[in-house]
């Protein structure tokens, strides 16, 4: 209790003394609490003391996505060792069930054009590494793609024991990707990157938050993609959502593309039960791309 005290009477620079710490759930790779204090309340963190990376990309991730002064994130604090702990902690702000307030917001940080596709270091999409060191050619996002997203897995699935049919099919829809951007040409945007309805809610003023990132430069269309996997947004938000920035007429086959990495980190994160989800729609795309 007293370690995290001064962490955070350290790192704000005013006193602090907890007073409860109460579970917040939602998290599937460590154990997250509201930090109540007689001053003020912090969302606190803990992930193994080895993980402190993981801890140090989500602050990375979400002060660039402040920095682009379009949506909203919280506050980060700081992260550090205690014990054999890594924490992170952030300001405390209460949520409601996700409005469509955060759609344009999303839109106009998208709509940023960033340098190339790719990031500066390599983050992590749960508790698995997402590599997005960028192609030669910075901005051939079938290359990175390929390499960094699907390639990644595919073969983070193989050492894992998920090999046969999947191997087969994730090898010939590699080879078959430049099909799915025939007529688009994507421009680098600053993401999210794990945009699913629990990294996503309103504050007290139905203003849109977002959070948890495991951000790099995309497509667009990867982060609107992951809204739609697991469900959470409604029709407001997509209608909003394309108000500001269009979707292309491709999409709704490329959504299929880009959550299927998803599905597939979370094979290799949870277990057999997503080989089967991953491998139909590899083949739907496959048929797809004739």
């Amino acid at each position: 209790m007293r370690a995290l005290e001064k962490l955070i009477a350290d790192a704000s620079g005013q006193a602090f003394h907890l007073t409860e710490k109460v579970p917040v759930g939602g998290g599937c790779i460590g154990e997250s609490y509201r930090a109540k204090g007689r001053e003020r309340d912090y969302f606190v963190k803990y992930l193994p003391a080895r993980n402190l990376g993981v801890l140090e990309a989500e602050i990375a991730g979400l002060q660039a996505m402040q920095a682009t002064h379009t949506v909203k994130v919280p506050n980060a604090l700081c992260c550090d060792i205690i014990g054999n702990q890594a924490v992170l902690v952030l300001e405390w702000l209460d949520m409601n069930a996700l409005g469509g307030g955060s759609a344009r917001n999303l839109a106009e940080m998208h709509a940023i054009a960033q340098p190339y596709f790719g990031w500066h270091d390599d983050n992590w999409i749960g508790s698995n590494p997402q590599p997005n060191a960028p192609c030669p050619d910075r901005l051939d996002w079938v290359a990175f793609w390929r390499a960094n997203r699907l390639g990644f897995q595919l073969d983070l699935a193989a050492r894992n024991g998920y090999g046969g049919r999947l191997q087969q099919q994730g090898e010939r829809l590699m080879e078959r990707l430049p099909v799915f951007f025939e007529n688009y040409r994507p421009h680098p945007s600053l993401l999210h990157g794990d945009l699913w309805g629990g990294n996503a809610a309103s504050n007290s003023r139905n203003e849109g938050l977002i959070y948890d990132p495991a951000c790099y430069f995309g497509d667009h269309e990867a982060d609107v993609a992951m809204t739609e996997l697991f469900g959470g947004f409604g029709q407001d938000f997509y209608a909003a959502y394309r108000e500001t920035f269009a979707l292309d007429a491709g999409y709704p086959v490329r959504k299929t593309l880009y959550n299927v990495y998803h599905i597939l980190n979370h094979l290799n994160l949870f277990g057999g039960g997503y080989q089967n989800q991953a491998l139909g729609m590899i083949e739907r795309l496959l048929a797809e791309a004739g």
